[in-house]
């Protein structure tokens, strides 16, 4: 099985659009990273004004290592961002600063994708583990029962990938409302942000689109075993 030709056939597809839109994802942001906001102010400044604005003063801003590493922790109300956003005033910075505190924002309201995204992250870290022994040991032993049990594991996961492209879509949807609400935008300034969070919103949709294709292979298969087992 670990040399399939059907698996090329379902995760070649996958694998090329993850590398385009990641090759997206670097152009847009080497590009607006050049570029200087309208107001001249860093990332976190920008994160700082949006959470205010929006009564969000508990919420912390801090700097992290690594590049785009930016994510918000709802389990410590800490907003983590990258040195090449936080330190930089460049529209690539703005956006991405606005697209965090948009998943604050989720978190201070309730947002109902978000509440179900950390509701599956136990049975995602289940599928991860136990649904890859239990696929690859129902494949070894030709065990259908097995590879079943570990596919309903591993649907997990692209249930959560699914789940996560509202998130991250609102997210960026409440970033560019949030920036323009509050002026930090100008007209020249939104086309390179949106240009940005589309381009990072394809990552996600590449993400979903390799566990899928990675499930129905596993579903696939499961199938051809049963037919063969007839």
């Amino acid at each position: 099985m670990f040399f399939d030709p059907l698996w090329l056939l379902f995760s070649l597809p996958a694998l090329a659009v993850m590398l385009w839109a990641q090759a997206r994802m670097q152009r847009a942001y080497a590009r607006y990273a050049e570029v200087p906001n309208l107001l001249g102010i860093p990332g976190w400044e920008v994160a700082r004004r949006i959470l205010d604005a929006n009564g969000l003063r508990d919420v912390d801003v801090e700097e992290v290592t690594g590049d785009l590493s930016d994510h918000y922790d709802p389990a410590s109300r800490v907003l983590r961002l990258s040195a090449g956003v936080a330190r930089v005033p460049s529209i690539a910075a703005m956006g991405i600063a606005a697209h965090e505190v948009g998943h604050a924002i989720q978190h201070a309201t309730g947002y109902a994708p978000l509440r179900a995204r950390a509701a599956l992250v136990p049975l995602v870290n289940a599928g991860s583990t136990i649904g890859y022994l239990a696929l690859m040991g129902g494949f070894l032993l030709q065990s259908t029962g097995l590879v079943w049990g570990g596919v309903l594991l591993f649907s997990f996961g692209a249930f959560f990938a699914l789940v996560t492209l509202p998130v991250e879509f609102d997210a960026s949807s409440r970033a560019m409302a949030q920036l323009q609400g509050l002026g930090l935008l100008s007209a020249e300034d939104q086309n390179g942000a949106r240009t940005v969070l589309a381009a990072a919103a394809w990552t996600y949709v590449a993400g979903f689109l390799q566990v899928l294709a990675q499930l129905l292979y596993f579903v696939v298969s499961a199938l051809g075993m049963r037919r063969s087992e007839e």
